[in-house]
């Protein structure tokens, strides 16, 4: 009987001891955040000695491309004129928007960190689509210059759209250039600003692709804040040619306000 009462006590102490671990890996805006500002900081200085890496399971991608870390762009110190993070609780994942206008060498680059088992203690994935001269529509200080100009500042909750919704807009405007009818599901605001490296398009409805293409625009991934009323999705822009991009847009009030797009021209 003291055996089984042992067995017992033992087993509830490793059950507590579990459910301890699993209750402290919990994916939190402010630990998301503060990855993407370490991220930052290592662009700021070229040196990723400071990221808190996984040892196991990290990957490192540029420009859709499997890379080297030590030789990529986070190797090189940026002078950041510009950022720019959401956070995404459920996929655990942020997305960043640098833009380097002033610098030696000018950089926009659209980045999402994503860490595994909800524990932002650890980066398991630094994917970037860097663009800089010779990248579409490419000027930076354009983009600086347009950017500056807007406000992201946190939505009531009254302002804001669903997870779903947000990707369902997110996806229809990639789906526009495959499919004819994509552009009229989107919730477009009247006043809507669509950001293309150094072209200002205002209302972002007005023109608009309306299929044509046979390629889908694939490998899509995601991130989500309806905080913000963001998405962001990093992808292979295959209906124009296999192109690393992402595709930011955010919605006030169910409406469009913001598209951004950083496209390389490989």
């Amino acid at each position: 009987m003291l055996g089984l009462c042992s067995k017992l006590v033992t087993t509830a102490v490793a059950i507590l001891a579990t459910s301890s671990t699993t209750a402290s890996a919990e994916c939190t805006r402010e630990g998301l955040l503060a990855a993407a500002n370490s991220y930052l900081e290592a662009q700021a200085s070229g040196k990723i000695d400071s990221l808190k890496l996984s040892a196991t399971n990290f990957t490192y991608q540029l420009n859709n491309k499997v890379s080297d870390i030590k030789t990529g762009v986070l190797s090189q110190p940026l002078k950041i004129d510009l950022n720019r993070s959401t956070a995404d609780t459920t996929a655990c994942a942020s997305y960043t928007l640098l833009i380097s206008a002033t610098g030696s060498k000018p950089y926009v680059v659209a980045t999402q960190i994503r860490h595994e088992g909800d524990d932002t203690g650890s980066i398991a994935l630094i994917d970037s689509i860097a663009a800089t001269t010779g990248a579409l529509f490419f000027d930076a200080q354009k983009t600086l210059g347009y950017i500056q100009q807007e406000n992201w500042g946190t939505l009531d909750e009254a302002q804001r759209s669903s997870r779903e919704e947000l990707k369902r807009v997110g996806d229809a405007y990639l789906d526009m250039w495959t499919d004819a009818t994509a552009a009229d599901s989107i919730p477009w605001g009247t006043d809507c600003e669509r950001v293309e490296g150094s072209q200002l398009t205002r209302p972002c409805g007005a023109t608009l692709p309306r299929g044509g293409s046979q390629k889908n625009n694939g490998n899509r991934r995601y991130v989500i804040d309806e905080t913000v009323g963001s998405v962001d999705v990093l992808c292979s822009f295959d209906s124009l040619g296999s192109l690393p991009d992402s595709h930011e847009v955010r919605l006030e009030e169910g409406k469009v306000k913001y598209v951004h797009t950083v496209t390389v021209l490989q």
